[in-house]
């Protein structure tokens, strides 16, 4: 949370001496894990799926939606400099895709309507709840429990 969720390059540098690492290793672990960001991101740092599971579910529409709403241009500050966004790969909740992280909270079973709501909850400073935005409980089926019996 240091530095406004980014390492400077200062930073990977320090980090390398600290730990006696050459910078290149440091550098190559802030570019291989999405949770390290080498740039500012917003107050509202959003993460979309955009893994096969998701992508068959939607997630191209938030994808849309993000750049709509937030910038153009993936891993860009927003106008007000509130927001950004960027692409992931599996954030690991296929069953409750199409989804997408803003900073530590999961957004679930996302449609274009509920994911134009955040984002306008965003540009607000209001998030609704995070979690299934169709109030689903964990990852319980759409419908009714069912049994498969032989």
């Amino acid at each position: 949370r240091q530095h406004n969720n980014w390492i400077p390059n200062a930073a990977i540098k320090k980090i390398g001496e600290i730990l006696g690492v050459p910078y290149i290793k440091v550098y190559e672990v802030a570019t291989f894990y999405t949770m390290y960001n080498l740039a500012p991101v917003g107050k509202y740092f959003v993460q979309v799926c955009t893994t096969s599971p998701c992508m068959i579910r939607g997630s191209g529409k938030i994808v849309n939606l993000c750049k709509k709403y937030i910038s153009e241009k993936e891993g860009k500050l927003s106008e007000d400099k509130n927001s950004s966004w960027i692409e992931v790969e599996c954030l690991g909740a296929c069953v409750s895709a199409p989804m997408m992280q803003i900073n530590d909270d999961f957004y679930e079973d996302l449609t274009e309507e509920t994911a134009t709501k955040i984002f306008e909850g965003i540009k607000n400073d209001k998030l609704p709840k995070p979690g299934s935005q169709k109030g689903r409980i964990g990852f319980e089926p759409n419908k009714r429990l069912t049994l498969v019996k032989n």
